[in-house]
């Protein structure tokens, strides 16, 4: 296994990060601990979880598989969606919410320190001082090693790694974009930035949760057990383009003439850029894992990047126009209509 160093950090992780969404819900313990066990005897150093996933049941079988080679292990977990806690005012990026939160994971994952700890999504309208305050009282405490951030917008990158300056702690050592051949918005300002600021890359749905695998012909009639057929709302909002469902089509076609399928294509396409440490791959099933790492041997050449560079613009997604309505451009506020939201920003 060949390991990569995180950002201007001193860890280094493995290529491929497992990530950990599935287990404890669609994937049982015993086929989860299967896979982290597998992941282990072929050099993997890199687990990713969070407190949202399945429940916390993630976390916890995440830590009773590694509890007895703790250290071996880079473990990185993530605050900020709903998780369970019983606070009314729900889930956040305020010192009470997160102090709370590391509490609990750490409970979850059996364990006395997260190797890396992710702000899982931003609050826009927050000022983060507080936030990266308490991130340093955690890193000063030695409960977490790392701060992480994932689904930040660059400026908000910048922001947080001036507030590590002056608090005196190490900068993020990663942040979790969306990144794809699919959806290339992140190579426009977010990887260039963190590349300059020394935080590392580390993105999700490599595999545009499942479209890139070329098993979606129809979006109307999505395979059984997938995504799209549970309704995944994300999958429904961001991958389930028609275009992205042509071109998944034709990169199958052309990794299968170089022995590989579509989603190895995929995967090789996401770390054959050199701003990218590592990529998270959720299997959900045991054969899913080990496909996984077959794409670490497909051959991948110009050709194969010449061919998205022309299927799909250089910082754009696979659909002209298209914007992410989780990530709604706030670039221009209007002085007439019903409100004026300069201040809230």
């Amino acid at each position: 296994m060949e390991y990569h160093r995180l950002g201007r950090s001193g860890l280094r992780v493995s290529p491929l990060c497992l990530g950990t969404m599935m287990f404890g819900g669609a994937t049982p313990e015993e086929e989860s601990r299967n896979i982290i066990a597998q992941a282990r005897d072929v050099g993997v150093n890199f687990l990713d979880t969070a407190d949202a996933y399945s429940q916390g049941q993630s976390e916890r079988i995440v830590g009773r598989a590694v509890h007895s080679e703790r250290d071996r292990w880079i473990i990185a977990t993530k605050a900020g969606y709903p998780a369970g806690l019983d606070i009314p005012t729900g889930a956040d990026l305020s010192r009470k919410y997160l102090m709370t939160a590391v509490e609990q994971s750490l409970r979850r994952l059996d364990t006395d320190y997260i190797d890396l700890y992710y702000l899982h999504h931003d609050e826009e309208n927050r000022d983060l001082a507080e936030t990266m305050r308490a991130l340093a009282d955690l890193v000063h405490q030695g409960k977490i090693r790392y701060v992480g951030i994932s689904n930040f917008r660059a400026w908000r990158v910048a922001e947080v790694v001036r507030l590590a300056d002056a608090l005196g702690i190490d900068r993020p050592a990663a942040c979790q974009p969306l990144y794809n051949a699919m959806n290339r918005m992140a190579e426009s300002e977010l990887i260039p930035a963190c590349h300059f600021y020394g935080v590392g890359v580390v993105p999700y749905s490599p595999l545009a949760r499942g479209v890139l695998t070329g098993k979606y012909v129809n979006p109307s009639q999505p395979p059984e057990g997938s995504r799209a057929a549970r309704q995944d709302r994300r999958i429904l909002q961001t991958e389930l383009r028609p275009e992205s469902i042509q071109l998944a089509q034709e990169i199958q076609a052309h990794a299968e003439t170089k022995g590989g399928t579509a989603a190895h294509f995929a995967l090789r396409w996401v770390l054959n850029n050199a701003w990218v440490d590592s990529v998270i791959v959720g299997p959900r099933t045991e054969e899913q894992w080990r496909d996984y790492l077959r794409a670490l041997h497909y051959p991948y050449g110009v050709d194969d990047e010449e061919l998205i560079d022309r299927l799909v613009v250089p910082g754009h997604p696979s659909t002209p126009g298209f914007t992410d309505p989780q990530y709604p451009v706030t670039g221009r506020v209007a002085r007439t209509g019903p409100a004026n939201l300069r201040g809230e920003i």
